[in-house]
C-alpha cells in the first residue's frame, strides 16, 4: 500500500496454498495505527496511538475517551473530526483523529502528563483496578430485563452482521442490543477492545449513555478491559462467546453487571451475578 492509497478494513493479498502450486487472492484484515490528538491552547497534542481496523474511527476515538475516564460528561466532548492537515498525505490524515474537549476535561490534563500506546491485543490503559472505576464515579449498572436464554442468543443474532469477518475470518465484533433485545449496531475491529470502544463512541455521539438496560455481545473473550468499558457506559449485561477472566467476573459482580460466557447456540455459562448458595 502506498502513502496515497486510502486505508481500508480489508486488503487483498496474493497467497499460495501449502497443498498446491497455484496462486490465489485472499483478503486479510486491515490493521493501521490511529493517532488520537487533543486540540489544546498549545496546538494539537498526541494523546494515544492504537492499532485498529479502519472504520468508525470517530466513534473509536470518542469511545476511548469515555471508557478511559477522559471525559466527565457528554458536554466535555465539543467536537471530533478527522485530521485536516494539508501537509500530510491523504492516508496519514485518515490515520489521525482530533478531539476538541472542554478546558477542564481530564483528557486535557492527561495529554500533558503522559501518552497512551495501545496494541490491538489489550485495551487496559487508564483503569486497572475496580477502585479506579469507583473513583471515576462509576456506579452499579441497571439490571437488564432480558432472560438468560435471550441473552445467550445475542451472539447468534449478531453473527449475520459480521461482514468483515465473513470476508477475512480474522477480527472481533461487538454488538449493542436495546432493552427489548433488538440489535442496535455492530462494530468490528482487529482489537476486541476497539470494537467495544466503537460501540461506546456510537452511543456517546447519539446521546445514549448511560445505556440502562442495554446488553453487549462480544465475539471473543470477556476480559476486564471489556467489562470496565461496559460499566463506564452503564451497559447492564455482557455476553461473550469465549471465557471471561477472574478480574472480569469480580468487576461484573461488584457493579451488578450480568456476565455470560461461552455463549453458543443459545446456551451460556452465567458468571455474574453470583449464584445463590442453597
Amino acid at each position: 500500500m502506498t502513502s496515497d492509497e486510502p486505508v481500508s478494513a480489508t486488503q487483498r493479498v496474493r497467497v499460495r496454498k501449502t497443498d498446491s502450486d497455484s496462486v490465489a487472492t485472499d483478503y486479510v484484515v486491515g490493521e493501521e495505527p490511529l493517532e488520537i490528538r487533543i486540540d489544546t491552547a498549545d496546538g494539537k497534542q498526541q494523546l494515544a496511538v492504537t492499532m485498529r481496523t479502519p472504520g468508525a474511527d470517530l466513534e473509536l476515538a470518542a469511545g476511548f475517551l469515555w471508557s478511559e475516564g477522559l471525559l466527565r460528561n457528554r458536554d466535555d466532548l465539543i467536537g471530533i473530526m478527522s485530521c485536516k492537515d494539508a501537509d500530510l498525505t491523504p492516508r496519514e490524515r485518515e490515520n489521525i483523529v482530533v478531539a476538541h474537549v472542554r478546558e477542564g476535561a481530564p483528557a486535557m490534563t492527561r495529554v500533558l502528563e503522559r501518552r497512551f500506546t495501545i496494541s490491538s491485543a489489550c485495551g487496559v490503559c487508564g483503569s486497572t483496578h475496580i477502585d479506579d472505576l469507583r473513583h471515576r464515579g462509576c456506579v452499579d449498572v441497571s439490571p437488564v430485563k432480558l432472560t438468560d436464554e435471550q441473552l445467550a442468543s445475542l451472539p447468534d443474532a449478531m453473527r449475520p452482521r459480521q461482514k468483515v469477518f465473513d470476508k477475512t475470518g480474522g477480527l472481533h465484533a461487538a454488538g449493542l442490543f436495546d432493552p427489548h433485545g433488538k440489535l442496535v449496531v455492530v462494530r468490528e475491529d482487529v482489537g476486541r477492545h476497539n470494537a467495544v470502544d466503537k460501540i461506546v463512541g456510537y452511543a456517546l455521539m447519539n446521546d445514549l449513555i448511560p445505556m440502562h438496560g442495554h446488553a453487549l455481545a462480544i465475539s471473543g473473550r470477556g476480559g476486564y478491559e471489556i467489562i470496565q468499558k461496559a460499566v463506564s457506559a452503564g451497559i447492564g449485561a455482557v455476553v461473550a462467546v469465549s471465557a471471561p477472566t477472574s478480574l472480569a467476573v469480580e468487576t461484573a459482580r461488584e457493579f451488578n453487571l450480568t456476565l455470560l460466557g461461552f455463549a453458543r447456540s443459545g446456551v451460556a455459562t452465567k458468571y455474574s451475578p453470583a449464584p445463590v448458595t442453597e
